[in-house]
């Protein structure tokens, strides 16, 4: 693929709502070469496809699925970028780590004996939540990710929404921030520092 142009697709966001067909114009290339390089990137996982969660009575829902490099060590160095010049770029500091926790909790869900389904949740009044897990139809739970030290109330809005959509379903909402302690924000919802996921609580 056209290394120079990635950059150019990539910097809005590492991850992005995207429709397949629309790379081929800044790539040069056609349709169907871009489905198979798409296809190559996410057998050698490079390239992580997160599809939209949803139900059929709720019709507001964005049903396109979010793409983003699988790694975010190779889309930093692919953005020429390294740890000060991350820390400069406001918009990719707030989006890498969703990148790199959605690796870490499909890394640790392999260690669990059930399978554990990833999505992402977006309607058509904004309202969205980073990652959702689903186990079956026995549970779900949202996770938001935010590269700050301290949360709000606003940061719980798609999860809050994440939770009437699931109904009994829902078991945590959880925004993981940059921050040391673990706050609640109402019924199944919490703020958690973001070291929680390797370190022991």
């Amino acid at each position: 693929m056209h290394s120079a142009a990635w950059p150019t697709y990539y910097r809005p966001c590492p991850a992005r709502l995207v429709n397949v067909a629309d790379l081929a114009a800044p790539f040069a290339l056609t349709r169907q070469t871009i489905h198979e390089y798409v296809t190559l990137l996410k057998r050698v996982f490079l390239l992580d496809r997160l599809p939209s969660w949803h139900m059929n009575r709720m019709s507001r829902l964005v049903k396109r699925p979010k793409r983003r490099m699988g790694d975010t060590g190779v889309a930093c160095s692919l953005l020429g970028i390294d740890a000060a010049g991350l820390a400069r770029d406001r918009q990719l500091l707030g989006s890498m780590p969703e990148t790199f926790v959605l690796q870490e909790l499909r890394r640790q869900s392999s260690w669990r004996p059930e399978p554990i389904g990833f999505f992402h949740f977006r309607d058509r009044d904004d309202f969205e939540v980073d990652i959702v897990l689903e186990r079956g139809r026995a549970a779900l739970a949202g996770v938001e990710v935010k590269a700050a030290a301290s949360v709000g109330e606003d940061d719980f809005r798609g999860l809050r929404k994440l939770r009437d959509a699931a109904g009994k379903r829902f078991v945590p909402g959880i925004v993981l921030y940059d921050g040391t302690a673990t706050v609640r924000f109402g019924d199944n919802l919490y703020a958690v520092p973001v070291r929680r996921l390797w370190e022991k609580a």
